[in-house]
């Protein structure tokens, strides 16, 4: 049986309705970053940007090309400290949330 919609579509409204589902997104994207996955941090962090600001209203948040901020979340971008701490404060903002780093001690 085809789908109907796509999965980003899906995503895209899901996020636009559930709030902790946009806090979920954004919280797997820093974890992913900061367990030093920094592949699947920046697609986790591309898909949350998708799933909810998009890139047009972000590159006008941040006084960025869209187009530049879409290379930086690409599976060879790079971006610098500024623009990613950037980004996750407009994401914060987006989700109504404010991200704190706490140690825990390692399971091991």
């Amino acid at each position: 049986m085809p789908l109907t919609r796509s999965f980003r579509e899906t995503v895209q409204a899901r996020a636009r309705r559930d709030i902790k589902f946009r806090q979920a997104l954004l919280a797997e994207a820093m974890q992913a970053l900061l367990d030093g996955n920094l592949e699947e941090g920046r697609a986790a962090l591309r898909s949350c940007i998708n799933a909810t600001i998009g890139f047009e209203k972000l590159g006008a948040a941040l006084d960025r090309s869209p187009k530049s901020l879409m290379r930086m979340f690409g599976p060879s971008g790079n971006p610098t400290a500024e623009n990613l701490l950037g980004v996750i404060s407009v994401l914060q903002q987006e989700a109504g949330v404010r991200l704190q780093v706490r140690a825990v001690a390692d399971a091991a």
